[in-house]
């Protein structure tokens, strides 16, 4: 990779970024969802790949718009992210412990996406590319919404199910995960 220098060439890095990151999701993804024990879990990974599909269909489009070719450069980052993910699983049983991690995997991934998103979305609005900001600013909205949908997963019953396994494969009593305030309760 040359220096970058112009605004216009850091943007075009960040493109490449996200082309190679979501292209790597892309193979990454089914893996993640066969790997899920909750249907749920499995279900916002088999949606979030559909999702992943078009934002790389939307990436190409930019890159027409600009005049690139549709290439990606290496990103370490979501290597190292799906690298974590997989271990996370080669580590675990098939319990909801895998699934917390699971989804603490993938939120890493949606938080990487949202940043670069974000920033992608910014530059293309200071070159004054509408087009790329409204086409960047769609996918930026679709990993919003897949992480606070995790996170839904996750406070549902995921987090409180994988809390109450114990090392033998038992479980214990604990807290819910949010406790809630309501007539009898007195919470302090």
């Amino acid at each position: 990779m040359s220096k970058v220098a112009t605004m216009e060439e850091l943007f075009i890095e960040e493109l490449r970024d996200l082309y190679d990151a979501e292209t790597q999701l892309t193979k990454a993804l089914p893996k993640m969802s066969q790997a899920a024990v909750s249907d749920e879990l499995r279900d916002a990974f088999e949606d979030h790949l559909g999702q992943t599909e078009n934002q790389v269909e939307r990436l190409k489009r930019i890159f027409e718009l600009v005049g690139e070719k549709p290439t990606g450069r290496k990103c370490a980052a979501m290597a190292g992210l799906i690298k974590e993910g997989d271990e996370m699983v080669s580590d675990s049983d098939e319990t909801a412990v895998r699934d917390a991690g699971l989804i603490a995997a993938a939120q890493k991934v949606e938080h990487y996406e949202i940043s670069g998103y974000g920033s992608a979305r910014t530059h293309a609005q200071i070159l004054g590319n509408d087009e790329a900001v409204r086409l960047l600013g769609q996918s930026l909205l679709e990993e919003k919404e897949t992480d606070e949908r995790l996170t839904q997963l996750a406070y549902g019953t995921i987090n409180a199910e994988a809390a109450s396994m114990t090392s033998d494969g038992g479980t214990r009593f604990t807290r819910p995960a949010r406790p809630t305030r309501g007539p009898g309760l007195n919470l302090g």
